[in-house]
């Protein structure tokens, strides 16, 4: 099984305690610029808070939507389209981050809270089927 979740609108407490109920043991962050201005969820205090929780924490950096700066600028749709176009063009993406979730009970982590709103409802079926599994959104 692989898992998405997204931090928005929740507290950094409500986040590990959610990753817990699962079992996660590996959070993939997928955001390419791993910025908050939502306290703890930077890079640095989301990962020294996961693993004081006993979750692993990985930033990958390649699988962030690189058009996400267009977010308030063009249509959902179309700013999905393009990300889906940046993977089909960087097809090794996919295979990383299945790379970084095999063998754990992982988690692709975005800000969204809704995935169909996010580039994880894209990343995680290519993901998950490299690794044989099915997605299960956290929302």
């Amino acid at each position: 099984m692989l898992f998405t979740i997204g931090y928005q609108g929740r507290a950094l407490d409500e986040l590990v305690a959610i990753l817990h109920a699962h079992r996660i043991d590996r959070v993939i962050d997928i955001r390419e610029l791993p910025l908050s201005r939502r306290r703890g969820f930077s890079k640095t205090p989301l990962g020294d808070a996961l693993r004081a929780a006993g979750i692993d924490y990985i930033h990958a950096r390649v699988a962030g939507n690189p058009y996400r700066v267009e977010k308030d600028v063009i249509p959902r749709a179309e700013l999905l389209a393009k990300y889906r176009a940046h993977l089909n063009a960087s097809r090794g993406v996919a295979a990383e981050v299945a790379e970084l979730a095999r063998g754990h009970r992982a988690a692709l982590l975005c800000y969204e809270a809704a995935a169909a709103e996010c580039h994880r409802a894209i990343l995680a079926p290519r993901v998950a089927r490299r690794l044989g599994v099915e997605v299960t959104d956290l929302e």
